[in-house]
């Protein structure tokens, strides 16, 4: 598929993960069980780069301090274990197994990304090169395990290892090994994941031309599952529609025939049509949502930032009726709910002394609106997972029994049987029956109990603000019988893994919602309404029409408002529960109800500009723009590349520093929803970077390395070299500005007369293997920068270190032929400072991000230029609309 195999992903930055320092990325991951929000992680900030100095003032290593060793948190929580034992019944030798696991270190595990070709070969790599070496070693008489693959993951793409870290540091092959796993990290071609957190996609039956919603999205890992989903068997299609054409590119066999088949995703020359939506409530965690999913280069992805109990309905065209509103209905949506987060004890180690029923209690309520939302949401016929990392029936059975029964029951909405899938995968069926522990630790086996209670005390609030929806249904309920075995409970001592609980829901026809019933309490404490003179502004009453219209039409009404903001948690992440955050969230009553879709307008995201900076709008640039004629001239682009879905990121509405490209779905929804207090965050690749020509007959707006996998099939020849020889390829990605003029350009073998005779500017650097070497089979499409003097092949050090070592197994230093001894000092000084300069700021960019209340291994990791030094005259960074670091050119005068 173009969006990953043609192209190396764009570079993430890790933070303090680098091949050059040395430091074991396997021995960093190994270390992350105590660094969470609140953890060692948090803690230990003081001894890094502005901390406390020691007192003797005798630190000469710049104020480092050795990091500090916090008492062992002690793996018992009588509560935990008393209410577990006691509800999930388990034999006693599987009752040991079970409290084992949980007490043991969660093993590292990481999946293969990118199209299944694509992730097929790196994956290759590792089981050829790299696991022959480490399962030659021996260690106190028997052999080191290697890493292995995970039995029920299709296509053995997710791996894990076990390996403890005081081997993984003592032999040589580990060492290479870590190289590898940094260098495919930095590059996106590998993502640390826990394993449980990758089952939920994998039931979606997600499907090329589908849209899909990750309504909790945040940290990225599940949402960019769907969104390689989406693009499936991409490249395939696309380069055989050029072919019929007559275009230049190869055909490629896919590693995924049924997708790559033009039927599978026919409506637009074979391009993915399918859109992801990933939403997290969160303002910086829909960033960190951005910076996960913007490797993957995919212009089918929005990043919203909304509750997602009150996700807004987006206006979509509306073809029989133009005049009339038409909203989205997704194919598939994905609930991956804030919950209490008990089926991370293994990696969350504060939760053996933080666990209390309340964080449970808190969420219940909070998680049956979000998937009452979800399904209102879905098509007939369309299918959804809701899952949590927690083993607490009122987090998961309860909800999900409560969320049917308020959309109409069995006849609207069906428990898939997922029995016959991922038929290797080990699980539990869902509980029927279960009982509630309150915050005194008190055991409540039915709704009955809690009444008779209730009546016995003054008040008549039932205690620890138990309600009805936790318990099981009872027999007069029209989900009485509701199979709830269809469920799907992974517990950690199955198959050595974290606790997790999985649900699939198909929607088999429309409803509309029953209305959340109001608990005592809050009748006499229920919100008050705004004034009167707000609700009777212009704006105000237009944003009721519109809401009503969208109610009329979706048959739909979200009745409930939100709950208070609660910390959450996912499986993929390490985050200890907050007891102060969740015991407030329990103590939440419900609001008074609302209309979902005026909840979504402008006037309550006005209330929300302190969460973040001001957004810039998406506006979209008509095809008939001097801008991208001139585009289109210069690169002769195709007539069947569609000219009319640019965008730009700036009030103006005029190109000033980048111009994206998005599907023709993502540009129908930014701009039908403008206005309308949708808040969106993101979607579009960037596709053009503006930078200064050296004359007017060259381009001054370069095809950026992201967008080039979607462009270069269409580029016409005159901007095209092609490159089949691997050692051609291996001296572009070792030299850096390889000269071309007086003659040097016969070095450059294959393409030396061809780039020789090109046109100043950008241009595609299309490598396409001979098939003469075995080793030697991946298509790419790489940008290519031609001056007065040199060529520049546009990428990163780390994407060119990363091919190096993947193509070549190679970890040759770069060599910059700009800044050689026969060029002129001054010129050559200028590169370096610049060089240096660049990277100083790449450090502090990526410092001054990442949030200090994520874990490493889910960290928001600084989106980098494209360019390392990306010509030879004078560079700047800037920053767009949309945050990314791009490059500021100038054409080199050499």
């Amino acid at each position: 598929m173009s969006l990953f195999f043609l192209l190396p992903p764009t570079r993430l930055r890790l933070p303090n993960l680098s091949i050059a320092t040395g430091q074991s990325f396997l021995s960093s991951i190994a270390n992350l069980s105590n660094m969470g929000r609140g953890g060692n992680f948090r803690k230990g900030r003081g001894g890094g780069r502005g901390g406390k100095r020691s007192r003797d003032n005798n630190d000469n290593r710049g104020g480092h301090q050795p990091y500090t060793r916090y008492p062992e948190v002690v793996k018992q929580n009588d509560k935990l274990e008393r209410y577990y034992n006691d509800l999930l019944q388990l034999p006693e030798e599987e009752r040991e197994q079970f409290w084992a696991a949980l007490k043991r270190e969660l093993p590292n595990s990481f999946r293969f990304c990118g199209s299944k070709g694509h992730a097929l070969a790196v994956k290759n790599l590792l089981q050829t090169r790299y696991i022959p070496e480490i399962t030659r070693i021996t260690y106190d008489g028997a052999i080191v395990e290697p890493p292995k693959a995970v039995p029920w993951y299709p296509d053995g793409l997710a791996w894990w290892m076990t390996t403890p870290k005081n081997v993984v540091r003592k032999f040589p092959p580990f060492s290479a090994f870590q190289k590898f796993l940094v260098s495919e990290t930095s590059v996106g071609n590998i993502s640390r994941q826990e394993v449980v957190s990758m089952i939920p996609p994998l039931l979606m039956d997600l499907r090329p031309g589908m849209t899909v919603l990750d309504m909790c999205a945040a940290p990225g890992s599940k949402a960019a599952q769907l969104l390689e989903m989406i693009h499936r068997g991409e490249e395939a299609r696309i380069r055989h529609v050029i072919k019929q054409f007559g275009g230049s590119v190869d055909e490629i066999k896919s590693a995924d025939e049924d997708a790559a088949r033009l039927e599978a995703d026919p409506s637009d020359d074979g391009r993915a049509t399918g859109m992801l939506i990933a939403n997290d409530a969160d303002y910086k965690r829909s960033h960190m949502l951005i910076h996960q999913l913007k490797r993957l280069s995919s212009p089918n992805m929005i990043v919203t930032n909304h509750d997602a109990t009150m996700y807004p309905s987006l206006r979509i065209p509306n073809p029989e009726d133009p005049t009339k509103p038409n909203y989205l209905k997704f194919d598939r949506i994905l609930a991956d709910v804030p919950c209490s987060g008990d089926g991370t004890l293994r990696k969350n180690v504060n939760l053996w002394k933080d666990w209390a029923p309340a964080a449970a209690l808190g969420l219940h309520l909070t998680q049956v609106r979000i998937l009452v939302r979800a399904l209102q949401m879905l098509k007939p016929g369309g299918r959804m997972v809701y899952s949590t990392c927690s083993m607490n029936p009122v987090e998961n059975e309860s909800v999900v029994a409560a969320a049917i029964e308020r959309c109409g029951g069995t006849d609207k909405i069906e428990i898939v049987d997922c029995a016959d899938q991922l038929p290797l995968l080990q699980r539990k069926p869902g509980m029927r029956k279960w009982q509630i522990m309150d915050k005194t630790g008190r055991v409540w086996n039915s709704w009955q109990e809690v009444e008779e209670h209730t009546k016995s005390t003054a008040d008549g609030i039932a205690p620890s603000r138990l309600v009805e929806s936790m318990f099981p249904r009872p027999e007069d309920s029209i989900c009485a019988d509701l199979p709830l075995e269809r469920c799907m409970r992974v517990y950690a001592h199955q198959q050595d893994t974290g606790g997790f609980f999985i649900t699939v829901l198909q929607k088999k026809a429309e409803f509309k919602a029953k209305p959340e019933e109001i608990r005592p309490k809050e009748k006499k404490q229920a919100p008050k309404r705004p004034l009167e003179e707000a609700e009777n502004t212009e704006e105000a009453k237009k944003q009721k029409t519109e809401a009503d219209e969208a109610a009329k039409t979706e048959d739909v009404v979200i009745e409930e408002a939100p709950a208070a903001p609660v910390e959450e948690v996912k499986a993929e992440e390490v985050a200890p529960v907050e007891p102060a955050v969740k015991e407030e969230a329990s103590e939440t009553p419900a609001e008074t109800p609302k209309e979902a879709p005026k909840e979504g307008e402008a006037q309550p995201e006005r209330k929300q500009k302190q969460q973040g900076p001001y957004e810039e709008p998406f506006k979209y640039l008509p095809a008939d723009h001097e801008v991208i004629k001139n585009i289109a001239d210069f690169y002769k682009i195709s007539s069947r590349f569609p000219s009319d879905r640019y965008m730009i990121r700036n009030a103006t509405g005029e190109p000033a520093k980048a111009i994206y490209y998005t599907s023709a779905l993502v540009r129908d929804i930014l701009v039908m929803n403008e206005g309308r207090g949708v808040k969106f965050i993101h979607g579009g690749v960037k596709m053009y970077v503006k930078q200064d020509a050296p004359s007017a007959e060259v381009c001054r707006w370069r095809i950026q390395s992201e967008g080039m996998p979607i462009l270069h099939g269409y580029v016409g020849a005159e901007r095209v070299v092609v490159l089949k020889k691997k050692e051609t390829l291996k001296r572009l990605l070792i030299e850096m500005f390889p000269k071309i003029a007086n003659g040097e350009w016969e070095k450059l073998d294959e393409i030396g007369e061809r780039v020789r005779d090109l046109a100043l500017g950008c241009c595609v650097l299309r490598v396409e293997p001979d098939g003469t070497d075995p080793e030697f089979n991946e298509h790419m499409a790489l940008p290519l920068w031609k001056s007065f003097q040199s060529l520049n092949l546009m990428l990163p050090k780390e994407d060119r270190s990363a091919m190096l070592l993947r193509i070549y197994n190679d970890t040759t230093p770069l060599i910059n032929m700009g800044i050689k001894r026969d060029v002129p000092k001054g010129e050559g000084e200028a590169e370096a400072k610049k060089e240096g300069e660049t990277e100083e700021i790449k450090a502090e960019e990526t410092e001054t991000t990442t949030p200090v209340d994520v874990k490493v291994e889910e960290a928001p990791v600084e989106m980098q230029t494209d360019v390392s030094v990306p010509v030879e005259g004078s560079a700047a960074e800037v920053k767009d609309a949309q945050g990314d670091v791009a490059m500021k050119e100038e054409e080199p005068t050499a």
